[in-house]
């Protein structure tokens, strides 16, 4: 959708509010680990330095406000080096010590996300693949919608006598409520005769056709389609465990989409090495499309959602929650996986993770993570030319 300026700028300002809530979600994890496990809390700021003012004290705790207030907050522990011994320091703490307080935030990320999407999946939760959990007793929600944008002249889609606007109810004896389903279903049935059941105005009608079957075109049907309606849960008694369950199949989700964009640029990668030539360059286009940065999320994304409504808001703010948690899982270094995987293999391995060691290899790997958000930016900013 085409937005005014005063949409996009409001969009970025609540964007950056409800990043802010979620990164102080995560530090808030951290703090609470850290103090039930001896570690002195020595400073939690909303904001990152400088410092603008000091809100006070708690449990020892100085609670600053800082300039950079968007960008969410910090906990800073005593001794956060994992050779520190001094008492009350992160380092003198147990090995299952330092995994409770590395991994708070994602689960303060994790059950954010959660509640999140309990209170969508009163409200109306998007269901974003056909075998989303949802209890057929209980789920009230809007079935999805998929209208044809475009018949390809003399494809079997016209010789069926479908045309643009109709509404594809199912394939090949498939219900269908995402557009993503059809070349999907089309192409599993490659060859065959399928029925296609339609709606065009208020009338149900049924064809039938045979899908092309050749090295080209697998199943090709010759149908653009569109989501008309997106399909939703909507839950009473069972929210809360939709919402927990949904929570999981979306990191599921999550992953397997990490696993196809890495695969994708890799790939692609190896390929251009290896002559791969348009091939390969075609699967790092699809690896980029498929990643957002700052750029996208704050200038596109947030935007959008906010014009769409409050439930679209709260979903993308599901997402980024769970999306924290699953990035702080990995063994990145510099974040909190990465620091707990840096500490069980020196731990594992009985050897001495020096203050010095262990500064270098968060750092190159902070570098090389900022290096992919430069490169990720850049490109968000190309795609809007």
């Amino acid at each position: 959708m085409d937005l005014a300026w005063w949409q996009i700028v409001l969009g970025i300002i609540v964007g950056l509010f409800l990043l802010m809530i979620l990164v102080i979600i995560h530090e808030l994890g951290h703090a609470w680990a850290a103090v039930r496990n001896g570690v002195k809390v020595e400073e939690f700021g909303l904001g990152f330095p400088p410092r603008a003012k000091i809100l006070g004290k708690y449990k020892g705790t100085l609670i600053t406000l800082n300039w950079l207030l968007p960008l969410g907050g910090f906990c800073q522990m005593k001794g956060e080096s994992d050779d520190a011994k001094e008492k009350g320091s992160y380092g003198a703490a147990s090995f299952w010590g330092k995994t409770k307080i590395l991994f708070a935030g994602v689960l303060m990320n994790l059950i954010a996300a959660m509640i999140i999407f309990t209170i969508l999946a009163w409200i109306g939760l998007p269901k974003i693949f056909p075998n989303q959990f949802a209890l057929v007793g209980d789920n009230d929600g809007q079935h999805g919608t998929v209208e044809i944008a475009g018949v390809v002249e003399g494809s079997p889609a016209e010789k069926a006598g479908l045309k643009k606007g109709d509404l594809i109810t199912s394939v090949a004896n498939t219900e269908v409520e995402f557009s993503t389903q059809v070349p999907d279903l089309t192409k599993s049935n490659a060859g065959e005769e399928i029925s296609i059941e339609y709606k065009r105005d208020v009338e149900l009608r049924t064809t039938s056709t045979v899908l092309n079957k050749d090295n080209t075109a697998q199943g090709y049907l010759g149908i653009q389609t569109q989501q008309k309606d997106f399909a939703t849960i909507k839950a009473t008694w069972s929210a809360p465990l939709v919402g927990v369950i949904d929570t999981f199949q979306f990191i599921g989700a999550t992953f397997a989409g990490l696993g196809d964009m890495l695969g994708n640029l890799f790939g692609g990668l190896w390929g251009l090495m290896t002559g791969g030539g348009e091939a390969a360059q075609q699967r790092i286009n699809i690896a980029g499309e498929s990643v957002a940065g700052p750029v996208s999320i704050l200038g596109v994304i947030f935007p959008n959602a906010l014009a769409a409504g409050p439930v679209t808001l709260l979903w993308i703010m599901g997402v980024i929650s769970l999306t924290l948690t699953v990035m702080n899982i990995l063994p990145i270094p510099g974040l909190d996986g990465g620091r707990w995987y840096l500490t069980a293999g020196f731990k594992l391995f009985k050897k001495k993770l020096t203050k010095e060691r262990e500064g270098l290899i968060n750092g190159i790997g902070m570098m090389i993570l900022y290096g992919l958000i430069i490169i990720i930016t850049i490109s968000d900013i190309w795609k809007m030319f």
